[in-house]
């Protein structure tokens, strides 16, 4: 992920090759930690699957010498403008002999290896050509027995290969993102995991320690290796970067005391898996109210073209399409700063130009439409919307999906803190917003719950149900976020009533 002193663009053509690459490059104090863990077993042998601008090398000289142990490296690079990188670093072209220039995942080293350490890159699934996704699907169901969700991005991928190719009593260190272990595949990856390989520790980092400071992803280590497996292992929170303790803790063994730096607990396995690797234990009541007693939740609109479909009110007016095909609407967490959105909001949404309509014409046929509407639906089919992946899925492909206006919003994913937002506007949401529908639907019971979900206790439960991201970023699911756990004094205090949580299959019908 990125050099300790490399600033990374935060927009523009620099950052976006970075992340169609996924090259973001690791800091030497976590590489080292990360070669630390291999050597530590006796293993003099260092296999990089993803060798880039060669940190792990560059540690496993720094390791070796500290050790007095000569370490043999050896690995996989798909970009040979990487590997110019790590020649331009010095000291590694010797090293880099032993480097091939080929697809790691897709067309694998013989193996088997004693020692893997690896940065894979990092490239969500919707960054992957669709052949190459069905290819890694079919690895995936051959190696766990299953296929995993197509969420699943390529460094869940490079970490099932990993795996195969460990050998017995062979140990294995990946940095890689939060949602490993979080993302709707993990249930699946993880029990095929932790039945056959033995999970030793598990390293976090606090926001101020985070190695990729500029990147958009909450990073951690796993320290696997080849033997039994066990229900214990250790769970390690960083709470300051470029420190030593680190590489000195996992050097001894995980025997040495450590410092200041390092929060350290065991925890059981089972817990683990059901709290989220990426989490601290939790410490709620088990048992307790969730939203899904309370509420349904269900994503917000997706358009799948917002430019077309979600309008200002003079576009509206410009095209001459009536009221009758327009839903009030609202697309982006910013355009409500606040913890309510009203009649003002909207009202001054639209004095700022910003989009406030959905475009919602309906399934007639487009010879029945007024003629101002043909032409706009004639022009998204001359622009190859009617092409587009989601939009090819309709019938019409104009046809917009529905939802009723949800008395709460939730807004998650952005760089303020995620919160619930009272909806007197009566709104449609896009997809940068979750839709909670009370079961109670009376004001009175709606005002209830919205000052449930604003407690600081609730808020500060998010993270055992979301997927956490870089700079205190969350995204949460609707069947995660049905999950949350409630505070039993908030919800006994309002007098709500709680309801059995519908099944999925439940859910499916709703939707």
């Amino acid at each position: 992920m990125s050099e300790p002193h490399q600033k990374l663009p935060r927009s523009g053509p620099g950052r976006e090759a970075l992340r169609r690459k996924g090259q973001f490059w690791t800091p030497d104090w976590v590489a080292e930690a990360m070669v630390a863990y291999v050597v530590a077993g006796g293993h003099d042998g260092i296999f990089d699957p993803a060798v880039g601008a060669g940190a792990f090398f560059r540690a496993a000289k720094d390791i070796g010498a500290e050790i007095g142990r000569n370490l043999k490296l050896s690995g996989r690079e798909i970009d040979p403008h990487a590997l110019e990188e790590a020649r331009q670093s010095g000291g590694l072209e010797s090293d880099l002999a032993g480097v091939e220039v080929r697809d790691f995942v897709r067309l694998p080293p013989k193996g088997p290896f004693k020692g893997i350490v690896a940065n894979p890159p990092y490239i969500r699934h919707h960054r992957l050509h669709s052949e190459v996704k069905a290819e890694l699907k079919a690895l995936g169901a051959a190696v766990v027995g299953a296929p995993l969700d197509g969420r699943a991005g390529l460094h869940v991928y490079f970490l099932l290969r990993a795996l195969q190719l460990l050998d017995k009593g062979g140990r294995l260190a990946f940095i890689i993102p939060a949602d490993t272990c979080e993302g709707v595949f993990a249930p699946t990856l993880w029990e095929w995991i932790t039945r056959n390989y033995r999970l030793e520790a598990v390293v976090t980092f606090s926001p101020e320690a985070s190695p990729f400071p500029e990147v958009d992803t909450n990073p951690m280590i796993l320290m696997l290796r080849n033997v039994k497996p066990e229900r214990r292992f250790l769970w390690v929170k960083c709470t300051k970067a470029e420190t030593e303790e680190l590489k000195a803790w996992v050097l001894s063994g995980f025997n040495r005391t450590p410092g200041a730096a390092l929060l350290i607990r065991e925890r059981e396995l089972s817990e683990g898996l059901a709290t989220g690797l990426s989490r601290p234990p939790a410490e709620g009541q088990p048992g307790g109210p969730t939203l899904g007693h309370l509420a349904a939740v269900k994503r917000g609109i997706a358009t799948g073209a917002n430019d077309f479909f979600f309008l200002t009110a003079s576009q509206a007016r410009s095209f001459g399409i009536p009221d009758e095909f327009l839903i009030p609407a609202v697309g982006r967490t910013r355009d409500v700063p606040g913890d309510g959105i009203n009649l003002d909001t909207v009202r001054e949404l639209e004095a700022a130009g910003r989009p406030t309509l959905l475009f919602s014409p309906g399934g007639r046929a487009l010879h029945e439409f007024p003629e101002p509407v043909r032409q706009y639906l004639r022009r998204g089919e001359a622009m190859g919307l009617h092409r587009r992946p989601l939009i090819s899925t309709r019938r019409p492909w104009y046809k917009m999906e529905l939802r009723p206006p949800p008395p709460i919003l939730f807004a998650y994913l952005g760089r303020r803190n995620a919160r619930f937002i009272l909806n007197t506007a009566a709104v449609v949401p896009l997809t940068a917003f979750l839709c909670v529908y009370p079961h109670e639907k009376d004001l009175t019971s709606v005002h209830k719950l919205w000052r449930v979900l604003c407690h600081p206790a609730t808020v500060a439960n998010l993270w055992q149900v979301g997927k956490s991201y870089g700079g205190g970023a969350i995204k949460v699911e609707p069947r995660a976020l049905e999950k949350l756990p409630l505070p039993v004094a908030a919800v006994s205090r309002t007098g709500l009533r709680t309801r059995p949580k519908a099944t999925q299959l439940q859910l499916q019908r709703q939707e």
